[in-house]
């Protein structure tokens, strides 16, 4: 018998970038080098590890928008271009390094992944969703919701309807794409406050994630702190993120991906090769661009770009297993230790963004794919487990209150709410108020009814907490301040013309073309509740 558990979570998510109207947009680009680099590798891991008969347990997020993007035609055909000028550029590649064996063998490498990549591409039809939903049906894998579009739910708390739709849109859009309710919730960014778990409750919910802080100042104050899920008084578990098994792979100072062995992120063909050469391949209108091939390794935390060394995916491979086997270690030490002084199996709960692994850590699928392997076969001191096994096996835990809390800078809200964006939430205030009061109205035909619905959407999309984060990393800001300000307008030109019972049909036409997730959407979800 296990003396206790470890459960890795991933969140899998991407803000809602579709533009039709346009032939290119740089950031559709974020969808493309996640399926590329995270996703399908993921989903190699996951039958690589079936047909290996390793009975892995791990739970996963997909929220709506990256849902709705990985099943959007127009998105699926942009990607097959995408790929098919990746492996073009790397054909060239393979003869410009003909005469260096080292750039030759990494261009290769990347071709053969490419071609692998291609492969599980055409054998799903470009369904992804359907991909990964095999592995929900084997109980490998449990897929959880999160909200409707990543809105941030403590800023919204005034307006419980709009916290409401967030989650009732999920669950809904969830049962339509995978053909069951979710019984758990990534909320977005961690971010908790005191009263939402009734609306999870309400949704049919079971359990949600929690930054550690959540859990361990809850009242009263859980007896096992992070290591065994507390239950609301409503009955949905909260699970309490784990610092230490987080700090390993997080941290910039002693987190694995750091490693002088691995792949350089910031250092790509699309900036290093001649102009000329690349200018096919980079943005239409020549500004140079990150490709996804990359040819150094970190080699150094101090040095410059211009100071790094070849990379050899054959080592980088190495110490992935090596860090699997440590991370192992330090869970077979934790959960021993655990173990003996709380008198009941420990869970260690260790949740990450998906995207870490394979796009900003190249080696991270590795990772995940030796750490399963080991702890299947090198050791019996924990089980993996995903959340909703664990629940099912451990039904009683003690009832507290969690705190309010997220897992951002400083641990609360003042990533989401600071200088560079607290201009948006007096218009997305507004813009709830409005959507409560339209939720009352009685659609009169068919395209009110096809407005209302729209100015919804609007809404959530407005909402994303993706782009308060982006204004306050100050990366790509424009793009994020025109998408809530596009967003917001397209809401209050249908307000008014549905006040005025004047529906521009044409421009609705356009709006749902361009905005176009949540088909099934019924605007009355915003009722109060």
């Amino acid at each position: 018998m296990a003396l206790g558990y470890v459960a890795l979570v991933l969140h899998a998510h991407l803000p809602f970038v579709r533009h039709p109207e346009s032939d290119y947009v740089l950031e559709e680009e974020w969808l493309y080098e996640a399926i590329t680099e995270t996703y399908i590798p993921l989903i190699h891991v996951f039958e690589g590890l079936q047909r290996d008969g390793v009975d892995f347990k791990i739970t996963m997020s997909m929220t709506p928008p990256l849902v709705s993007m990985l099943r959007d035609p127009l998105l699926q055909r942009r990607y097959e271009a995408h790929l098919s000028l990746l492996q073009e550029l790397l054909e060239k590649e393979i003869v410009r390094n003909e005469h260096n064996g080292h750039l030759q063998y990494l261009a290769n490498f990347y071709a053969q992944e490419f071609a692998s990549i291609r492969e599980t591409w055409e054998r799903y039809d470009g369904d992804l969703v359907t991909a990964f939903k095999q592995f929900q049906d084997s109980n490998n894998l449990e897929i959880i919701t999160c909200g409707a579009t990543h809105g941030y739910f403590p800023l919204m708390k005034m307006y419980p309807q709009a916290v409401w739709a967030q989650i009732k849109v999920a669950c809904e859009h969830y049962q339509e794409n995978f053909g069951r309710s979710p019984k758990g919730i990534w909320l977005p960014e961690c971010a908790y406050y005191e009263g939402v778990e009734r609306m999870l409750a309400d949704a049919g919910l079971r359990y949600f994630l929690v930054d550690g802080h959540g859990v361990l100042y809850a009242r009263p104050r859980p007896r096992f702190g992070t290591y065994a899920p507390i239950f609301t008084e409503t009955g949905v578990a909260a699970f309490g993120r784990d610092h230490e098994s987080s700090q390993q792979v997080w941290s910039s100072q002693v987190g694995y991906p750091g490693d002088p062995v691995y792949r350089e992120f910031y250092k790509d063909l699309g900036w290093e090769a001649e102009y000329e050469y690349i200018k096919p391949y980079i943005m239409p209108n020549g500004q140079r661009k990150n490709i996804g091939i990359k040819y150094h390794k970190i080699t150094s935390r101090d040095g410059g770009l211009s100071e790094k060394a070849w990379y050899d995916p054959y080592w980088a491979k190495e110490k992935a297993a090596e860090h699997a086997a440590n991370f192992m270690y330090n869970r077979q030490q934790q959960v021993g230790h655990l173990a003996g002084i709380m008198g009941r199996p420990p869970l260690v709960v260790s949740p990450y963004d998906a995207e870490l692994f394979g796009h900003w850590w190249y080696e991270g699928p590795w990772f995940i794919d030796y750490l399963f392997r080991k702890s299947w076969f090198d050791q019996g001191t924990f089980e993996m487990t995903h959340l909703a096994d664990y629940l099912r096996g451990s039904p009683n835990q003690q009832v507290c209150r969690p705190s309010q809390s997220s897992w951002g800078y400083k641990g609360f809200h003042e990533y989401w709410l600071n200088e560079t964006n607290a201009w948006i939430y007096p218009h997305l205030h507004k813009a709830a108020e409005r959507m409560i009061e339209l939720s009352h109205r009685q659609a009169v035909d068919e395209l009110e009814e096809r407005a209302l619905n729209q100015a919804a959407r609007e809404l959530l999309l407005a909402q994303s907490s993706d782009w308060a984060f982006i204004m306050r990393t100050g990366t790509m800001v424009p793009y994020a301040v025109r998408r809530t300000r596009s967003h917001l307008l397209r809401f209050d030109k249908l307000f008014d013309d549905i006040r005025a019972n004047k529906v521009d049909s044409g421009w609705l036409e356009k709006v749902e073309l361009m905005d176009n997730i949540f088909p099934s959407i019924d605007y009355r979800v915003y009722r109060p509740i």
